[in-house]
């Protein structure tokens, strides 16, 4: 676990570095990196907080039988739309989806069901479908979505059929694993 510490503040100290050296220097492409880290943070510091109330919400609101009988193993065709529809509606960038698809997982929704959410936050969301319509047009939109959104259920299919073969579990950090990481 040290190493990793060791690795990350080394990394950390030799971005630092590489930055103030870029503006001392008035090096450019230093400059934009750290202009983009900087506006990228800002946009995660206005996002994630309100992303991660609604989560909380979720975790409250809604009950483990109904994502587990419209998601679940008893969800059959029916919940990849869903999980199509929950992704495309997802606002914020897509670290936003993993909390919510852990969510997902720990309330008893498939492996396959998961994979298709996350692959349509990435593909489908409304605000980036607006934009490309607007831009490259709607047919353009249409066809972009009758191409991907059946490979992503495709894929997400045989790798969750693939983990449940390989009897995946993701396991909850407890308290004892988290004492352990930090010492």
């Amino acid at each position: 676990m040290k190493s990793k510490k060791v690795l990350f503040l080394s990394c950390t100290v030799a971005y630092a570095l590489f930055i103030g050296i870029s503006f001392y220097f008035g090096y450019h492409p230093g400059r934009c990196i750290a202009n983009n880290f900087y506006e990228y943070t800002l946009q995660m510091i206005k996002v994630l907080p309100f992303a991660f109330i609604l989560i909380g919400l979720f975790e409250v609101w809604v009950k483990k039988e109904t994502v587990e009988k419209h998601l679940g193993e008893t969800g059959g065709w029916i919940s990849f739309f869903w999980a199509m529809l929950l992704g495309g509606s997802t606002i914020g960038p897509m670290l936003v989806s993993l909390p919510i698809a852990h969510a997902l997982y720990q309330k008893g929704a498939r492996l396959s069901v998961i994979f298709t959410y996350i692959g349509a936050a990435s593909i489908c969301r409304i605000p980036m479908t607006i934009f490309e319509a607007s831009y490259l047009g709607v047919k353009f939109t249409i066809i972009r979505y009758a191409v991907s959104l059946p490979l992503v259920v495709i894929s997400s299919i045989i790798m969750g059929n693939y983990y449940q073969k390989k009897d995946l579990k993701i396991q909850a950090q407890n308290k004892q694993t988290v004492d352990s990481i930090s010492t």
